[in-house]
């Protein structure tokens, strides 16, 4: 695999972290002390560094005083740059599947491993949820040796760190930057990385610290991004979305092709927009995805960052075979502006001679306008629940159209917001989140996005007959939304819901609300009798953050506005 040409280690030796590579032929680089020949092999026992450790574990446990050591092993060993193991199928050699990078626990999770790739190999499939591992969630430029050799020096020091909200590597960085990169920092950008990407996470003042962040508290960044919250409800907010991936499908066997994979009907006009997932044999979601018609044989694909290899390895594999398809990644030609709030027609109207009314521009469609001095494909999407469209932008004009919009906001009091405000605003509005609140484990049924499934399209799709068997029953897991209201402690995901007294789930995704003034998030609750609203009306639920429980209200619908889906 070509990903895997070099491959990286760290060894930690007198305190100090050397670091390096092994090449195909076994010759390591940057590594002094190592003879060339050298592989994956031992070097000479260093019982001086480790007889003190060997002390503390038989005064810990004096049984081992009587074992000996039967084998001992001093030697480098590789890390990955985000300390996660690589699985899974290659994205770009059919057939070929990967099992490393075990950051120093391959003895420990040899069985594990071994029974997952095994499972995948056999069926096509992971028999769970493994995107953390999957290896397509690797960027082909982490493949240079020189990020791998910055970041991968990090990540071991932070193998056993805590991992602080919103906290970010600070080695290995600008490796994707916006063309609005520089102005969005005199702006006062606080960035974070996502699949290499800069992208504002909230806005402060230009002079503060880049990417310092380590509380759980209520500190800069959670009253920053609250005004960006409140200015996307009240007024209108510029959302820098450049990492969205942009996969072109096109010819004359696209439709048939894209239906096949979408549960959603595409058969759409040109200029209409369909939000459908894409699903595995099993059922499980695989992706969600927006999908354009714009020409009567071509589809613009979009999705998001850290799914852009996944997707594309997807569409890839199901195109062989598929007839007259083409599948081409895009992304470097788009950034994407999108403005959000009630005020996003007014500030779009003085910038373009597009009509941008209710009858002329309806949900759900695409078009291409005049927008400053250039042209925007816009999409008449939200991801937060308020009016807003999606501006996907040529690359090269950019920094006009963006330019014009601020200059035409000025007295509309527009705002810049981040992606710890889009998070948020989407929790409010129960908007889905591939990869947190939805996986490949997950069904559309069980995740409350029924109305993506077009069960008389008159085409059949992937995974319709798993569907078919949970059609009109009453699911024993269903994702929720929860609100906290009185928890003064905020929520990140992961906590613990309690039914009655009773364990019954965990929160895949949370944060503050601040139109709600309290905590919400989601999480796919659990019990034998079937996840209903009576069962959700005739029980006392809790939230458990940081070891303590809190009541909590759960529901089906968004915890503040009605989402129109037309």
């Amino acid at each position: 695999m070509r990903d895997l040409d070099a491959c990286f280690y760290a060894k930690e030796d007198a305190g100090k972290l050397l670091v390096g590579f092994f090449e195909p032929k076994g010759k390591p680089w940057g590594m002094a002390g190592i003879p060339v020949e050298f592989s994956f092999d031992s070097l000479p026992d260093d019982f001086e560094h480790i007889e003190p450790h060997l002390a503390n574990a038989m005064r810990r446990m004096p049984a081992l005083e009587n074992v000996g050591l039967q084998l001992s092993f001093n030697g480098p060993e590789s890390f990955t740059p985000d300390n996660r193991f690589l699985l899974g199928p290659a994205p770009d050699i059919a057939g070929l599947y990967v099992a490393s990078g075990f950051n120093s626990c391959g003895i420990e999770s040899s069985g594990g491993a071994g029974k997952v790739v095994a499972e995948w190999m056999s069926t096509g499939m992971p028999a769970n949820d493994y995107w953390e591992m999957d290896v397509r969630r690797a960027m082909p430029f982490q493949r240079n040796r020189r990020y791998l050799r910055d970041r991968t020096g990090e990540a071991v020091g932070l193998l056993y760190a805590l991992h602080w909200p919103h906290k970010s590597p600070e080695t290995a960085r600008n490796v994707r930057v916006s063309p609005l990169h520089d102005r969005l920092a005199a702006a006062g950008a606080k960035f974070g990385e996502a699949a290499g990407w800069e992208r504002a996470q909230w806005f402060g003042t230009p002079e503060g610290p880049a990417y310092a962040h380590a509380t759980f508290g209520r500190d800069d960044w959670f009253k920053s991004s609250g005004a960006e919250h409140d200015a996307t409800r009240s007024g209108v907010t510029l959302f820098d979305q450049t990492s969205f991936a942009h996969l072109l499908v096109q010819g004359r066997d696209a439709l048939s092709f894209l239906q096949r994979l979408s549960t959603n009907d595409v058969d759409v006009p040109v200029g209409r927009i369909v939000y459908t997932p894409w699903l595995n044999e099993r059922g499980g979601m695989e992706s969600d995805v927006t999908i354009a018609r714009t020409g009567d044989e071509e589809f613009l694909v979009v999705t998001a960052a850290v799914q852009r290899i996944r997707d594309l390895a997807w569409l890839r594999m199901h195109a062989k075979g598929a007839g007259h398809v083409f599948v081409t990644d895009v992304s470097s030609g788009y950034t994407c502006l999108s403005v959000m709030g009630p005020h996003s027609r007014e500030l779009l109207t003085r910038v373009s001679p597009a009509d941008f009314s209710e009858a002329a521009f309806p949900f759900a469609t695409a078009r291409e306008i005049e927008i400053g001095h250039g042209t925007a494909l816009a999409f008449r999407m939200t991801f937060v629940g308020e009016l807003g469209w999606e501006l996907h932008i040529p690359t090269d004009q950019t920094l006009g159209i963006y330019d014009a919009l601020v200059a035409a906001g000025r007295d509309l009091d527009l705002r810049h917001a981040g992606y710890v405000a889009l998070n948020t605003l989407r929790l409010e509005a129960g908007y889905r989140d591939w990869g947190a609140d939805v996986s490949d484990e997950d069904t559309p049924l069980e995740a409350g996005l029924g109305f993506t499934i077009a069960w008389n399209k008159g085409e059949d799709f992937i995974g319709r007959a798993v569907l078919e068997t949970q059609r009109g029953q009453t699911p024993r897991r269903r994702l929720v939304q929860l609100a906290a209201p009185l928890a003064v402690p905020l929520l990140f995901g992961t906590e613990p819901v309690w039914r009655n007294g009773s364990l019954v789930g965990y929160l895949r995704s949370a944060g503050f609300g601040h139109t709600l003034g309290c905590g919400v998030g989601m999480g796919y609750l659990h019990s034998e009798s079937g996840v209903n609203a009576a069962w959700l009306s005739e029980g006392t639920f809790e939230i458990e953050i940081a070891g303590e429980r809190h009541s909590a209200i759960a529901s089906f619908v968004p915890s503040t506005i009605q989402i129109v889906r037309e």
